[in-house]
């Protein structure tokens, strides 16, 4: 493919990123882009171009030694859901933006350590980015077939990195705030990673299974190859020893890498997606790993002495057989996992710079006096410039060093030269006598023995030559030889420098440590970071300090980076959380911590310590007095929690008895309510009965054919208060309790024809034709039968009496399942509001959507209904979704189901 060409499908595919990044900025809070996924998959940009190609040229030249780099990740992560978790809830309560103010907050918000770890990650990442670079240059000559070119202007590597620089410094800055979430940029790593792993999937599936016919294939035909059985083992215990000293520093590195630190801890919205990262991220490394042995050997077989460079082999093969499609889709997965690195390592890097740099050692003077507007546009400024710059000096050390090292060599370089952070880094989360002066110590000695064992042999390009320095040593000191120090000769370089370094570091850091005491401030951040789960709700509480303060001075420091309505906001959270009077003027430990957070984000820990020092007076404190302090807020927590626990038990009490006083009312008021009802249905008939009975006793003269008819209405009237007086007594019974109800086995569908029988007669009366398909079959239930015959007659009754007045219908149907029976019964009536669906099962209730001529009816049929079937641990409810008429249906237990519980 020509040159132009691949340029113009760089731009369609860094359009895309860009669209993608843009998008996802404006839906920060969308499912698309916060989600467990997204944070699982921008934690691979772990796997960069050297992962993409590298791992490759590993497999090809040196066989299995490719793994330990993405074992010690794989073994360390499930650690995660206690180690990335502790890290996450000290970075969230304390506003922290990159490992810089990680480690500088610990050890009491020291300047020069936070400058210390950012110039050791600058060193140590400058050359990492440099690789990338190097990537992008080899791989895109490699698919245009063209020749790198000296001039920088005609260097297609020149504008990609011009781009990507305007790129990182735009996305990368969109808040003054470091500690903000930038779900643009993550959301564009997440699907780079995605697209890398895809794409080196296909190709990994192109040469096993299309060039060669899997990896039994490949296998029998590498076999023949030179040194094959010697490079795909261990090897003795010194190959293992190797290997040890690899996994240890891949495990560093999945924690202190800065570009790792942004996206598992600063990136991090809930620590819940964790438990999605340590399961999907393993199982991405484990994919990406899967075809990398297939195509470092199927290039070999293929290239076997023709002096291709194997760290693109994966670029090669497709190219070998014109297959310009898959290559070019190689192209830009191997390009993914570059731009990617580049630009969440320069955003880390620039951060780091600006708030540990810049300000603490810069302009801070210059900050305390300028306008909100003015800090903050400088600030911004000044990390965009950071980020630029970085991405330039990266790319001027590709032209001028790295262009002649292979992409593990610097990777692995870089991997040490980040793993002196670790003794600091792990001692400030597990060990409270960790101090400054011996992470200081620490830091520096294996910074030292590093650039002596590896940065200087490969920044001279000895790595493969006779040079005395490397043979003999310095001075010819044999003890002194940078790759085989104090007589350590069996390790290879990485290794070794890994061993030496390391341990000439924890063994200061752990000495300096416990020989001199660190200052109060180290101690309470010891305390707060390695018991982070005592204070992570009140954490402003285990801030120790002493002295004078005004809230007034420090409002005005906090305003000139927050603006005036955000820092009134803040106080009155602050008020708030603490139940703090907002008339106080003096400023307590808690405030000043508050207030020190509130800057982090903004300027780093160690400027914010600078800022709110100038405007109060401090008092000394002796580390006993810090211990006591913090025993006592400890104690203060205890008992606060009890005292909420007790508090909200207390709520909780206050409220049941609240209900229940309600409960009690509402009863109160139901039965006043329930008498005037009974009173007045059973004044009626009572009325009737005692008219005609007067009547008669008055009249002596009244025709025969008249009185028989009082007599027959006194009669009816009295039925049919002994029926009221009988549903009253029933349901009295049901809702007490008292109520019994006799469970057998019988057959709902003779049941239902039985009651059908009872009324026939006012079937016939009012011409209702009745639909019951399930006459003849036999469905077993268990049920009190005299008492679900009283349901089935209700319900039947009310559809005789609202049925249509002319071709008037009921349906009656049952359905069985697996754990009910289901009987409805409907008529072709007026339907029901939706507004009465609850409440017709209510006492004395009755429709408002009823004929014209109010049927004749208690209110209490339903409502019986209702208990009876409960009572039978079944379901009763009128369908809303009928058509015409109304529809009741209830529930009753399946014999079989209940026979078998």
């Amino acid at each position: 493919m020509n040159s132009i060409g691949l340029l113009l499908i760089l731009v369609l595919y860094l359009s895309i990123l860009f669209y993608i990044a843009y998008w996802s900025e404006k839906r920060s809070h969308s499912k698309w882009t916060n989600n467990p996924y997204v944070y699982s998959f921008s934690l691979a940009v772990y796997c960069t171009a050297w992962t993409y190609y590298g791992s490759i040229g590993v497999a090809a030249e040196s066989g299995l030694s490719y793994l330990p780099i993405y074992l010690g990740p794989i073994l360390i992560v499930p650690t995660w859901m206690v180690i990335l978790k502790r890290i996450i809830r000290i970075s969230r309560v304390n506003k922290i933006s990159s490992i810089a103010d990680f480690i500088s907050l610990r050890y009491g918000n020291s300047r020069f350590l936070g400058a210390l770890v950012t110039i050791i990650c600058v060193i140590g990442i400058l050359p990492y980015i440099s690789l990338q670079l190097k990537s992008i240059s080899d791989t895109f000559h490699i698919v245009t077939k063209t020749q790198a070119s000296d001039n920088i202007f005609t260097d297609t590597t020149t504008y990609v990195c011009l781009t990507l620089a305007l790129f990182a410094s735009y996305y990368g800055t969109k808040y003054v705030d470091a500690s903000e979430k930038r779900r643009g940029i993550v959301t564009a790593v997440a699907m780079e990673s995605i697209l890398k792993l895809v794409f080196f999937l296909i190709v990994g599936i192109y040469v096993t299974y299309f060039v060669f016919d899997g990896f039994d294939d490949i296998y029998q035909k590498a076999s023949v190859l030179k040194d094959f059985d010697k490079k795909n083992s261990i090897g003795g215990i010194t190959n293992g020893i190797n290997w040890f000293f690899l996994c240890i520093l891949s495990m560093f590195a999945i924690f202190l890498l800065p570009r790792q630190f942004h996206t598992a801890i600063v990136e991090n919205n809930k620590e819940t997606h964790i438990r999605t990262a340590i399961w999907l991220f393993p199982l991405y490394l484990l994919l990406f790993n899967l075809f990398v042995f297939p195509i470092a050997w199927g290039g070999n077989i293929l290239f076997d002495g023709k002096g291709h460079n194997s760290d693109t082999y994966s670029l090669l093969i497709p190219q070998f057989f014109d297959n310009n499609v898959l290559t070019v889709l190689v192209f830009l997965g191997g390009f993914s996992a570059a731009i990617s690195m580049i630009i969440v390592s320069s955003i880390a890097l620039a951060t780091m710079l600006s708030n540990n740099l810049l300000i603490p050692y810069g302009f801070i003077g210059s900050l305390e006096n300028s306008s909100q507007k003015k800090n903050n546009k400088r600030i911004v400024n000044s990390r965009k410039i950071g980020i630029f710059s970085l991405i330039i000096l990266a790319y001027a050390i590709y032209r001028i060093f790295i262009l002649d090292y292979s992409l593990v060599s610097i990777g692995l370089v870089a991997f040490v030269v980040i793993a002196q952070l670790a003794p600091s880094f792990f001692g400030a989360i597990f060990w409270k006598r960790g101090s400054k002066n011996g992470a200081i110590t620490g830091m520096l000695l294996g910074f030292f023995i590093c650039v002596y064992t590896l940065l200087i042999p490969y920044a001279m390009g000895l790595t493969k030559s006779t040079s005395l320095f490397i043979q003999e040593g310095p001075w010819g000191i044999a003890l002194l030889k940078p790759f085989q120090l104090f007589g350590l000769d069996y390790l290879e370089p990485i290794p070794h420098a890994v061993f030496w370094s390391l341990l000439i570091n924890i063994l200061s850091y752990a000495a300096v440590s416990v020989s001199f005491k660190g200052n109060y401030r180290e101690r309470n951040y010891a305390e707060m970071f390695v018991d982070i789960d005592k204070y992570i709700t009140n954490h402003e509480n285990a801030f120790v300090w002493k002295g004078t303060a005004y809230i007034s001075d420090i409002q005005k420091v906090l305003q000139r980076f927050l603006g005036e309505e955000r820092t009134k906001r803040a106080l009155t959270i602050f008020n708030l959380k603490y139940n703090v009077d907002k008339d106080i003027t003096t400023a307590d430990a808690r405030f000043i911590k508050f207030a020190e957070n509130l800057l982090t984000g903004h300027i780093g820990t160690a400027s914010a310590k600078i800022l709110i020092s100038s405007v109060i007076k401090e008092d000394k404190i002796s580390l006993p007095e810090v211990l006591r302090i913090l025993e006592e807020s400890q104690e203060n927590l205890i008992i606060n929690k009890k005292l909420t626990d007790t508090s909200n038990e207390l709520k909780k009490i206050s409220e049941q008895l609240k209900n229940a006083n309600l409960e009690l009312v509402n009863k109160d008021i139901q039965k006043d309510e329930f008498l005037d009802t009974v009173t007045h249905e059973l004044r009626t008939p009572i009325t009737a009965i005692r008219a005609a009975s007067e009547i008669l006793h008055d009249d002596d003269d009244i025709p025969e054919e008249l009185r028989k008819q009082f007599l027959q209405n006194i009669i009816s009237e009295s039925d049919r208060l002994n029926r009221l007086i009988d549903k009253i007594l029933d349901l009295e019974k049901f809702e007490t309790g008292k109520q019994k109800i006799y469970l057998s086995k019988n057959n709902i569908s003779r049941t239902i024809k039985n009651t059908l029988d009872s009324v026939q007669q006012l079937i016939k009366n009012k011409k209702i034709s009745v639909e019951f398909s399930s006459a003849s079959t036999e469905i077993k239930a268990f049920y009190d039968e005299e008492r679900i015959i009283q349901v089935i007659h209700n319900l039947l009754s009310n559809a005789i009496k609202f049925s249509a007045d002319t071709d008037g219908k009921i349906v009656i149907s049952i359905d069985e399942n697996k754990n009910n029976i289901e009987v409805k019964v409907h008529n072709n009536g007026k339907g029901i509001k939706k507004e009465d669906f609850e409440a017709i099962f209510d006492k004395f209730y009755q429709s408002r959507n009823q004929n014209v001529k109010k049927p004749i009816g208690s209110g209490l049929g339903l409502a019986i209904c209702k208990q009876i079937i409960e009572h039978h641990k079944g379901k009763i409810w009128a369908e809303d979704n009928v058509v015409e008429g109304a529809t009741f249906v209830f529930t009753l237990p399946n014999y079989n189901t209940a026979e078998n519980s």
